[in-house]
């Protein structure tokens, strides 16, 4: 079974309502985000942060999360990052719809750990939490004690979007079986992604990935062919006054960013 990691990636957010301060929105969003991982079933969960915002991922993550640090936050540094699973003599990665894709084995910035993320095999649902055990690793090597893992699949998402479904997750992942790579766009105005995710080794040909700009036309139009990038179900993000309305009272969830936008203290 498809060993899975999920991560949310605490980029600095383009917009902070009126009145708030910006540290405590962007902590707001991304401890929802990071409760919204821990839901997901079959999958291990993790955060990535450039070291300047290493303040965000201690502020939010729970124990046991593991925490990527990376040079730049784009989705393809936080790709890099991430180990592959090892693969067994002669085995070759899964083709996708127009034959073998493919890549050079990534490489990415240090990572460190405060113990094991959520981990089981198979596709995330958002219906209940997972448990389980990792060890991360990535250039500076192993911060544990065991010998080195990797993943088969991941998926980077972004923190301004504490509403979105843990089934919208899900189905980023879902295109891996048969195709190296599915972005989930931004429903609204403006380019960006909500999330991308690819097979381990990251696919040579997938291009720098910042999620505020990139749009699954130009992830498509890298690929050899655009049947190579599979695009999912996308969902608003918070990134203007407009994108407010998408947020649903009565949906569960987004606690934190509900209590800052009441004025309850957090």
């Amino acid at each position: 079974m498809a060993r899975r990691v999920v991560v949310a990636l605490l980029a600095p957010v383009a917009w902070t309502p009126p009145g708030i301060d910006p540290a405590r929105w962007r902590t707001a969003l991304a401890e929802d985000v990071v409760d919204l991982l821990a839901t997901l079933n079959e999958v291990e969960t993790a955060v990535a942060v450039t070291p300047a915002d290493r303040w965000l991922a201690d502020a939010v993550v729970w124990p046991g999360t593991a925490v990527y640090e990376v040079p730049e936050p784009t989705a393809d540094a936080v790709l890099a990052a991430l180990p592959a699973a090892p693969r067994a003599p002669g085995d070759a990665a899964p083709p996708g719809p127009t034959g073998p894709t493919g890549g050079a084995a990534s490489t990415g910035g240090a990572v460190s750990t405060e113990g094991a993320p959520p981990t089981g095999p198979g596709e995330p649902t958002g219906d209940a939490a997972s448990t389980g055990t990792a060890e991360p690793t990535g250039d500076a090597g192993l911060t544990g004690g065991a010998g080195p893992v990797g993943y088969d699949q991941a998926a980077v998402v972004v923190a301004d979007a504490p509403h979105v479904p843990g089934l919208i997750l899900g189905k980023l992942l879902r295109p891996l079986s048969s195709r190296p790579v599915a972005v989930a766009p931004v429903e609204g105005d403006g380019p960006g992604l909500l999330g991308v995710a690819a097979r381990l080794p990251v696919p040579d040909w997938l291009p720098a990935l910042h999620l505020d700009a990139a749009t699954p036309a130009q992830v498509r139009a890298a690929a050899p062919g655009p049947g190579d990038v599979a695009v999912t179900a996308g969902w608003r993000r918070l990134r203007g006054p407009g994108d407010l309305a998408s947020l649903d009272p009565a949906v569960e969830g987004w606690d934190a960013t509900r209590a800052l936008l009441s004025g309850r203290p957090g």
